[in-house]
């Protein structure tokens, strides 16, 4: 069951069109994404990079700035700290790439997965303390890192932490928060208190790049050296699933174009061995074709070798690193929907069935498959889900949620439970002993205050829209407003009383239905659906008139191309 909603946001959608020299339709399109007024109209239509903010209006930038051009001068030891998902291994990668064409004497640690856990941890502070080194860089984590940052300032190092992840508090008897930062010489992180920097949305990768930013301004390095890294945001925002609005929609639109034109010999490899043109990648791409290679490398093994594929000097040692992420990736499919199929089948013969947040148990399932299984569950319930996994030191695992429920809100309401948590309002991370996990589970859906209406997967649509109104001048108008993706969405339309012709099946998996779909006024076009391709035509079949969401494209298919609509949704 599916709630299907069309988007009414009002506006002078003709003024804007004539202002703009655009469609109406795109008018609204751009008015159902937020973007009012003429200045940030033209910026989403045209931004650039230009349109970023500079770095120095991050708090803790300069200091960060000084103490480390400092320490780069008297070639003290640096240490970058990272985190094993794409976007802190890409973090990792361009400070080390920075601070090296700074002159620092610079190396990089990834925590492993399983040994060490995320984040920053005791042992790999004790470790640089033990290595010598003078200062601690962490990157896509360290906020919540309060006690390890200590005790790095105890042992006689320096620290800098750059984070965008929430940052932790503890709630007042009054109810008010107070928020906690972690002791270090600075802190680089547009979310935290008193940061005036406009743009908040950042991932790891774009906090780091802009640390990067301002040290080779400082240093007199050309501008177009910053540039170098764009591809590798791009990627890491992305793939951390960040919202593609502000900088990040320009970061990610700049990055694309620096891809299609790569020569960074890993990702070169990465892509010819998945079978794809450096010119084709889009955002599907990244986050569905390179970016779970990239992961899982620090999935199933060390994210030490998804470093090393960016760091690949030939294309030789990049072929070999490249290949190995694709097999990793492989067995991680092959593991993956082992346990999606042990986790449904869990929910649904047992009491978690009438849960509104599902917290389910794997006790033998890899632990860093965690997360993708959780967001399986969430999208095949609609259910915020949370998965764990047994371990050494208790039970550990990821959740993923719904879009009307704050996932890392709510586990700050049921901490007595976790000995460890973090993340965002859509996806966290915890930890708990095993004896826990009945009252945890109890105690989330206690406080859960979603209604029946939450729980009702909703198709937005953006307009509805006779399919003779799609046009190539449309759709070439539409191309301003990629990159697609999370809080960016591809347009979606809707037309009623269409008729299905001629629907055929295609695909090695019989996955794909090919048709044409005819209007009441008659105006025919192709059509394709992706999906259960049976269910479709038994549908179809059983019903003469069908309402569609759809989005228009242009097929090219030897040498000619043709208008056609891509079915979403059918009712």
């Amino acid at each position: 069951m599916e709630k299907w909603v069309v988007t009414a946001k009002r506006a002078d959608f003709n003024g804007i069109a004539g202002r703009f020299s655009i469609d109406p339709v795109l008018a609204r399109l751009i008015r159902n994404r937020d973007v009012v007024g003429d200045e940030e109209i033209e910026k989403y239509l045209y931004g650039g990079l230009s349109d970023l903010y500079p770095p120095e209006q991050m708090k803790g930038m300069r200091e960060a700035g000084e103490l480390l051009l400092q320490k780069i001068r008297e070639r003290k030891p640096i240490r970058v700290i990272g985190d094993y998902d794409i976007d802190g291994v890409m973090s990792s990668y361009i400070l080390q790439t920075g601070l090296k064409r700074l002159g620092a004497v610079c190396d990089v640690r990834i925590p492993e997965r399983i040994r060490d856990g995320y984040g920053l941890n005791e042992s790999l502070v004790r470790q640089a303390g033990g290595d010598g080194i003078d200062t601690i860089v962490t990157c896509d984590n360290g906020i919540a890192a309060s006690g390890q940052i200590a005790l790095a300032r105890e042992l006689g190092m320096s620290a800098v932490v750059t984070d965008h992840h929430e940052i932790p508090y503890s709630e007042q008897e009054d109810g008010t928060r107070e928020y906690i930062l972690p002791p270090a010489d600075a802190v680089i992180n547009p979310k935290q208190p008193g940061c005036g920097y406009p743009f908040k949305g950042l991932c790891g990768a774009g906090v780091a790049w802009k640390l990067v930013c301002y040290l080779y301004s400082q240093s007199g390095i050309p501008e177009k050296e910053q540039e170098d890294f764009l591809e590798f945001v791009g990627i890491a925002t992305v793939g951390d699933v960040m919202d593609l609005q502000g900088e990040n929609r320009i970061l990610v639109k700049e990055g694309l174009k620096r891809l299609h034109r790569t020569e960074n010999p890993g990702l070169l490899e990465l892509i010819s061995q998945n079978g794809l043109e450096p010119s084709q990648i889009d955002v599907y791409h990244i986050g569905f074709v390179l970016g779970p290679c990239l992961n899982a490398s620090g999935r199933l093994d060390t994210a030490k070798r998804a470093l090393a594929l960016l760091t690949a000097e030939s294309r030789e040692e990049a072929a070999r690193l490249a290949g190995d992420l694709k097999a990793l990736n492989e067995s991680r499919k092959e593991m993956t929907a082992q346990g999606v199929e042990e986790a449904i089948s869990l929910v649904e013969s047992t009491s978690l069935r009438d849960d509104r947040v599902l917290v389910v148990y794997l006790p033998d399932c890899h632990e860093s498959l965690a997360g993708i299984i959780a967001g399986r569950l969430k999208e095949y319930y609609h259910r915020p889900s949370f998965v764990l996994t047994g371990t050494e030191e208790g039970a550990k695992g990821s959740g993923r949620s719904i879009e009307a429920y704050s996932m890392y809100e709510e586990l700050c309401r049921c901490r007595e439970y976790l000995t460890r948590f973090g993340g965002h309002p859509m996806a966290a991370g915890i930890s708990l002993e095993e004896k826990n996990i009945p009252l945890f589970r109890k105690r989330i859906n206690e406080l859960c205050a979603l209604s029946e209406e939450d729980l009702i997967p909703k198709i937005t649509i953006d307009v509805p829209m006779p399919i003779r109104y799609v046009s190539r001048e449309l759709l070439e108008q539409m191309e301003l407003l990629k990159p697609f993706g999370k809080g960016n969405p591809r347009p979606l339309f809707a037309e009623k009383k269409m008729k299905v012709l001629n629907p055929r099946i295609f695909g090695k998996n019989r996955n794909v239905v090919k048709m044409q779909v005819v209007d009441e006024n008659g105006c025919a076009m192709d059509g394709v659906y992706f999906g259960d391709a049976s269910g479709f035509t038994d549908y179809a079949a059983a019903h003469p008139q069908l309402s569609l969401v759809y989005y228009p494209s242009i097929n090219s298919y030897m040498g000619r191309e043709t208008l056609q609509i891509t079915i979403t949704n059918y009712q």
